[in-house]
């Protein structure tokens, strides 16, 4: 489905936001990308029209999207970090549901019927021991999880009492460049470039290396919004997923495995998540199925793209 107007990134400065410009860009369109004030637009990509928009000023996003009209938004603003959430759970409630709400509510307000992909999670899912569909029972575990629960919900609502059309996808782990270090994988890399240069010493603190998780590039996972938006089923949700587990410890080693000097792993218990799954994997095949998405960027590829990435970060 070809969309016929403006088209909105929220969130657009950050880590998926910011490869989803890359690839909306890619296809020749010319997005408008929203940021936080106080933070200078990130420069790079002259067809970016860019925007300082606080989301929790419902006064601003209303004109905001006034002026926009956008025909469709990728709603990618957020917290993003289960493990922050369980100290900065006020904040990451404001943010996801808040935030959700504000623009949700200002696009009904300028009677606008956009299409809105709001970018989920898996931590929705209660925890099991194999794969998950998307009809596997609801059971978010942390403040970041049910932040996002509660964004499906909005856009539930919004369908249902505004006649918006609102599409959900339920992202599983994503990795790549850009990822901030707060994550196991680009945490892992950074360490390693810092070692290579000489700025630490040659030993990688990690937490818990038996976690089991669906890794998909983030490159893939953007990709996957792309369609969800275009072609997706207002309301159904689709698991963004490569449909395969891996252990935090084989991600480690083969990170190791593509560094430049020797270097030794240390475990650090303060690394540990409180409620850390042992086990988060997806099955993709509604998207799949209905969409004809599938990954094509092999782990491999992620960590090395991901190690370089950091690796001229620090140069």
């Amino acid at each position: 489905m070809a969309i016929n107007g403006p088209v909105l990134v929220t969130g657009a400065s950050g880590f998926a936001g910011s490869h989803l410009l890359d690839l909306l860009t890619r296809e020749g369109i010319s997005p408008i990308g929203w940021h936080r004030p106080g933070h200078p637009a990130p420069g790079g990509l002259a067809r970016v029209r860019w925007l300082a928009v606080d989301l929790l000023d419902a006064a601003t996003v209303d004109r905001a999207i006034a002026d926009v009209r956008p025909a469709a938004v990728y709603h990618c603003a957020g917290a993003a970090h289960v493990g922050q959430s369980w100290d900065r759970a006020r904040e990451t409630f404001v943010t996801n549901v808040l935030g959700t709400h504000h623009l949700l509510r200002a696009l009904a307000h300028a009677g606008l019927s956009a299409r809105v992909l709001i970018p989920g999670s898996a931590l929705v899912y209660r925890q099991a021991d194999s794969a998950l569909g998307e009809d596997a029972p609801i059971g978010p575990a942390s403040p970041y999880a049910l932040s996002k629960l509660a964004q499906e919900m909005l856009g539930v609502r919004a369908i249902t009492e505004d006649g918006q059309i609102v599409l959900i996808a339920r992202s599983f782990n994503h990795v790549g460049p850009r990822q901030e270090p707060s994550f196991a994988a680009s945490s892992f890399a950074r360490q390693i470039a810092r070692i290579e240069a000489k700025l630490a010493e040659p030993v990688i603190e990690v937490g818990n290396l038996d976690a089991r998780r669906d890794l998909t590039d983030v490159r893939d996972t953007v990709r996957a919004y792309h369609v969800i938006l275009q072609r997706g089923r207002p309301g159904v949700a689709y698991n963004v997923c490569s449909g395969r587990a891996f252990a935090i410890g084989d991600v480690l080693e083969r990170l190791v495995a593509l560094s430049r000097v020797p270097v030794e792993i240390r475990v650090d218990a303060a690394r540990y998540r409180r409620q850390d799954l042992p086990l988060l994997l997806g099955d993709p095949g509604r998207i799949v199925r209905d969409l004809g998405w599938t990954p094509q960027i092999p782990l491999e590829q992620s960590l090395s793209d991901l190690l370089e990435y950091w690796r001229g970060h620090l140069n």
